[in-house]
């Protein structure tokens, strides 16, 4: 018995539509069905549709060569493969049909063990089409996204703000960026070792990615510096969403890694800087506005957010009793990474 996959089975003769149904579902396969074309082409545009079809050649509505040709004309990933039931046996018409978009044919009165081998070979090309499109997903995962972290990676996210930017101008709506660098994490590497530099870049990275909306984004900006780029964000709340991104990395300490064992307490400082109504920038601009600001969250102290304001940096969000002072515990103070 062949694994379950669901195949279409579109013919207007019942009779004929419940043979192959039985049959079909004798070997292990899920069964839809339509009476004519139009409800074959109704469940084949769908994004569930079915990856095997078998479909009559003369039909009320759409005849099979026609839905076929309906969905060529659709552009997507999940290929369908069609055979054509016919009585034709003409060699013109067997082309005709094949040039619509069948990938195979099938005359009738059909013969089960023949039926069986030209379905074989539709779930090779499936399998094979889904094998590509795996690869091809890894590939722009790769070409995206940050190997380590897994967030998107520094062109790709400056992609993101540079898009966004462009939105929030021809919309006259606010949007902000935030800039975040871990604190004196050049010391993690230096006193743990790497591998407990990854881990803890691999926390951190969670703790954003899920501390955002879903329509946000979070990239690996560089080393320990990470940009969130948040679309109809005014200063004011884009101000609320980095502290409560701070709060989530302060949280709870960080596990250096099965290889060195235990954990550190790692905070981050924040940088804000915002745009909004008629006011008009450009992505390098923002940038450094927002790299401005984090600068003045470690000169104030670290483990805070500021959002920049053109005459002056302005703290905005004022840390709580404890905060702003180095949490590593004392055998961990190190030097700041970039000098930060």
């Amino acid at each position: 018995m062949l694994d379950s996959m669901r195949i279409l089975v579109a013919d207007d003769s019942v009779v004929s539509r419940r043979l192959l149904e039985v049959t079909l579902k004798k070997w292990g396969y899920e069964t839809v069905s339509a009476s004519d074309g139009t409800q074959a082409w109704d469940v084949l545009k769908r994004d569930d549709t079915p990856q095997l079809a078998i479909l009559d050649w003369v039909m009320p509505g759409f005849t099979g060569p026609e839905v076929c040709q309906n969905v060529r004309q659709v552009s997507r990933d999940r290929y369908v493969y069609i055979i054509l039931l016919t009585s034709k046996s003409l060699k013109d018409d067997l082309i005709q049909g094949m040039n619509a978009g069948a990938d195979d044919y099938l005359t009738k009165p059909f013969d089960p063990t023949e039926l069986q081998v030209r379905l074989r070979a539709g779930r090779r090309v499936i399998d094979l089409q889904t094998e590509l499109v795996a690869a091809r997903e890894a590939l722009r995962e790769q070409a995206t996204h940050d190997a380590l972290t897994h967030l998107l990676n520094r062109a790709s996210v400056l992609e993101v703000l540079t898009r966004e930017l462009g939105r929030a101008e021809r919309e006259e709506s606010p949007m902000s960026m935030v800039i975040c660098d871990l604190d004196k994490f050049k010391s993690v590497n230096d006193r743990f070792g790497h591998l407990a530099g990854d881990a803890v870049l691999k926390q951190a990275a969670r703790r954003m990615q899920t501390n955002i909306r879903t329509y946000d984004s979070v990239g690996r900006y560089g080393g320990e510096e990470f940009i969130v780029v948040l679309p109809g964000c005014d200063a004011e709340a884009a101000a609320g969403h980095a502290e409560r991104l701070r709060a989530a990395l302060e949280a709870e300490p960080m596990d250096l890694g099965e290889t060195v064992g235990g954990s550190i307490q790692v905070t981050a400082s924040f940088g804000v800087a915002s745009v909004g109504g008629r006011t008009y920038t450009t992505p390098q601009a923002l940038l450094h506005c927002a790299d401005e600001a984090l600068y003045e969250s470690k000169r104030a102290g670290r483990n805070r957010v500021t959002v920049w304001n053109p005459a002056q940096a302005v703290q905005q969000d004022q840390p709580r009793a404890g905060h702003g002072e180095t949490v590593l515990e004392p055998a961990a103070e190190i030097v700041p990474s970039h000098g930060r």
